[in-house]
């Protein structure tokens, strides 16, 4: 596991959160990523690291891509893993945030052409934007709605009458 600095924000000096990315290899074709949020300075009321999304499988395969340019595009180069290994990563926050709420938009998808409009739309987000709605879909009594309405926004209606 990696080393996971206190890291500080250079303007006001306050602690930053933390995330981590946790890859794992369960078997061939078994590709499993999460992201969690760790305890910080800048998170006092986090007392254990909190799970933010995960991608396993089909859905992880059908976007493998953009994860992985938009992990290099942070820094982070993920090894091959053998099966049943594990890796941990530190990302850092814009890169979180859109990671996770690109996993927990897509985890329940299953038509290909909307999950590809849905993560060109969450790629396309800056870090308010994708903060907000990350942080509605977790904070909400009702994720599943808020999901789903992100979803409604991102999806073009006019595509699938081309078909």
């Amino acid at each position: 596991m990696n080393a996971l600095p206190n890291m500080i924000d250079k303007e006001t000096g306050q602690g930053l959160p933390r995330y981590n990315l946790r890859a794992a290899n369960h078997g061939p074709g078994d590709f499993e990523l999460e992201v969690w949020q760790v305890p910080s300075n800048g998170t006092p009321y986090l007392k254990k690291p909190l799970r933010i999304a995960g991608l396993r499988g089909r859905n992880l395969a059908l976007i493998e891509h953009r994860v992985l340019r938009l992990l290099a595009k942070g820094g982070v180069q993920l090894g091959s893993l053998k099966k049943n290994d594990q890796a941990h990563y530190t990302l850092s926050e814009d890169l979180a945030l859109n990671l996770g709420l690109l996993f927990r938009t897509l985890a329940p998808m299953r038509n290909r052409e909307n999950m590809r409009m849905v993560a060109d739309g969450i790629e396309a987000m800056g870090k308010e934007e994708a903060a907000y709605w990350l942080g509605m879909a977790m904070h909400r009594k009702y994720p599943r709605r808020v999901l789903m309405a992100l979803r409604f926004l991102l999806i073009d209606p006019k595509a699938r009458m081309k078909e």
